[in-house]
């Protein structure tokens, strides 16, 4: 046991002579490591991609609910009033009259 240690920390364990067999496994866990070092970052970026986004949509949505009711106070019949009495129009005081046809043929 103290001598395994003892190979480890002196490193003798990398340059013996069945060193292959510890150099295959220490690449392969390098390249594990690397591979999930290289995912975490992947998963991270999406998450912030996510976050932007649903700022986004939120962002979209209360510019959407801010149109719809500027539309809505601009539809109203007062509010044409006053913008037709700026360009010089005013509203007839008399009432519509509907007109019939009577198709004879």
């Amino acid at each position: 046991m103290k001598k395994s240690v003892y190979s480890i920390l002196r490193g003798t364990f990398l340059v013996s002579d069945d060193s292959f067999k510890n150099w295959r496994m220490i690449i392969f866990i390098s390249v594990l490591a690397i591979v999930m070092i290289a995912s975490s970052h992947s998963a991270d970026r999406k998450v912030y991609d996510i976050a932007r986004l649903k700022n986004e949509a939120k962002d979209l949505r209360s510019q959407f609910v801010d149109g719809r009711g500027v539309l809505m106070r601009l539809k109203k019949a007062s509010q044409i009033e006053i913008e037709m009495k700026e360009k010089g129009l005013m509203i007839s005081e008399n009432p519509p009259i509907k007109i019939k046809v009577n198709r004879q043929y």
